[in-house]
């Protein structure tokens, strides 16, 4: 099995150009152990979910940690440091008082790692975001494509259009559903269509990750928001309902959200405006980074055929694709969704320094929303389909 990624090089490249930490995030399964094991196998290896090894780190203290840490050790990865109580200031502590050691961390809570480190490790890291699977990885671990791609973002952004009547040398329907149903976790490549370990895995999102780092309190209100969220997949957040439906503050219910989405689960998409009387101005929509998370959430893998949220999963996939092509190429585009008061809708806005791209995401082929142009009519108009995305 091929199990190149896309960071792969980047990774493979970092202390040639840089002496800071590499940092890895992104939600669990993703594959970041195997990415780091595979790119750096001379490397000491220590995993903080092993409990000996997280009283050491946890201690703070250069010479207790020189028991764990050889003087002769070149590269050094520390994997899981979100477990830590205070993970940058056990890094600090390493990187500064031990010159020239190269220092691999991996972490599945940005949200923890971002508030113990942002100060503590200020100037000392690089940071890299791992996702699930790209399509275009997906197809190459599967053994049906021999090299990555950027095809969508290729295709949107630098005019690369597909014709809708591309043929394929795989069964692209086939292939497409099951990614819409079952996700891209890096597991599915060995475990087709196994809601068991999708099921188990959304458990564990907070059961155990966000509840063992007391990043919750409640943990029946998240599952039940975290649930409420993957059925409104692409609709506008409505803080106010979602607080009457659980009955629970809204602060906590903005929190809560915003520690699934630090957590690497969900992602929010904000409106385009120039702050026309007509425009949606402030709410977001919600999606998912992983498609099979979201039904494994709902309980539902059921077929495409007989979906009525067929168009949302695709729109999902869709938008989830571009955020990690955009993240990989380090292409610095900003992605929106845009609306009026009166309906009128583009499911992604593409931000491109000056220049606009709207993107209609359709199941199936029909008419494009002339209204964006009306607008902004410097912009250019996309339609993306189950047809011609790849």
């Amino acid at each position: 099995m091929n199990i190149i990624r896309h960071l792969e090089q980047q990774i493979a490249a970092h202390f040639e150009k840089y002496k800071q930490v590499l940092v890895i995030l992104g939600s669990r399964q993703v594959g970041k152990t195997t990415l780091v094991k595979r790119l750096f196998p001379n490397a000491d290896y220590l995993l903080v979910d092993n409990e000996p090894v997280r009283k050491i780190l946890d201690s703070y203290d250069i010479e207790t940690y020189k028991l764990l840490i050889r003087s002769t050790t070149k590269e050094l990865i520390i994997d899981e440091v979100h477990l830590l109580k205070n993970p940058g200031r056990a890094v600090k502590i390493i990187y500064d008082q031990m010159p020239g050691l190269k220092i691999i961390i991996t972490g599945s809570s940005s949200f923890h790692i971002k508030n113990k480190t942002g100060e503590s490790l200020a100037g000392r890291k690089i940071d890299y975001l791992m996702y699930p699977l790209t399509f275009s990885e997906y197809l190459t671990q599967k053994g049906i494509e021999s090299g990555l791609n950027f095809n969508l973002l290729e295709n949107v952004v630098h005019n690369s259009h597909k014709p809708d009547d591309k043929m394929y040398r795989f069964d692209m329907a086939a292939i497409l559903e099951n990614c819409l149903l079952y996700g891209q976790y890096p597991a599915l490549i060995d475990l087709p269509n196994d809601q068991k370990y999708l099921q188990n895995f959304a458990d564990s999102l907070i059961f155990k990750d966000l509840l063992e780092l007391h990043l919750i309190e409640n943990k029946t209100l998240a599952a039940n928001l975290l649930k409420l969220l993957a059925f409104q997949v692409g609709n506008l957040i409505n803080y106010s309902e979602l607080s009457l439906r659980l009955s629970a503050d809204q602060r906590v219910i903005k929190r809560y959200i915003d520690i699934f989405e630090q957590s690497f689960i969900l992602f929010r998409l904000y409106p385009y405006t120039r702050n026309r009387r007509d425009e949606i101005v402030k709410s977001p929509k919600i999606f998912f980074y992983d498609t099979g998370l979201r039904n494994a959430l709902i309980g539902d893998f059921s077929s495409l055929e007989s979906r009525v949220d067929k168009g949302q999963l695709f729109e999902n996939f869709v938008i989830s694709e571009l955020i990690k092509q955009n993240s990989y190429q380090n292409a610095g585009l900003n992605f929106y969704y845009w609306r009026t008061k009166q309906g009128s809708e583009i499911d992604v806005v593409i931000k491109n320094g000056d220049h606009l791209t709207g993107v209609e995401v359709k199941w199936q082929k029909n008419a494009g929303n002339k209204a964006f142009l009306n607008h902004y009519p410097e912009a250019e108009l996309k339609i993306i389909t189950t047809r011609n995305f790849y």
